[in-house]
């Protein structure tokens, strides 16, 4: 299994819109960045994922999973554009922030930190338990 971090702004598609389509999920659509895009093609099924709400929050605020691995996007015609499709597993018990993120030196080295605009990112293994501790959840 490999981790991921997934970005959105909570005005655009927040956590509690992903709690609320349930197992069914949502395709994770709309990114344009071809490093993202990458990212997503290298995921599987039962990978896990933070959930991130970007902007003024800027925090963990979730734990998703991949249900379908990378696809069509179906908001464009342009073959390109590629999407995974993600259903919410549980709400952090508490949220991380990027200032905590960004403070802890362990963490020193995480995509988050270097390149806070990716929407779609690679999570370390280690970077994962760490957060989940921070977050006060299991993993």
């Amino acid at each position: 299994m490999r981790y991921w971090l997934f970005k959105s702004e909570p005005s655009t598609w927040g956590w509690d819109d992903q709690l609320a389509k349930g197992d069914t999920g949502e395709e994770w659509d709309g990114v344009r960045n071809y490093q993202a895009r990458n990212f997503m093609r290298e995921m599987a099924v039962g990978d896990r994922g933070f959930f991130y709400h970007s902007q003024k929050e800027r925090a963990l605020v979730g734990i998703v999973e991949v249900i379908a691995e990378a696809h069509p996007d179906s908001t464009t015609d342009d073959d390109r554009w590629e999407c995974v499709d993600i259903k919410a597993v549980k709400s952090l018990p508490r949220a991380v922030t990027l200032d905590e993120i960004k403070e802890d030196p362990r963490l020193a080295d995480m995509v988050l930190v270097k390149n806070s605009r990716l929407s779609v990112q690679p999570v370390t293994p280690i970077e994962w338990q760490i957060l989940c501790e921070l977050a006060g959840t299991e993993q």
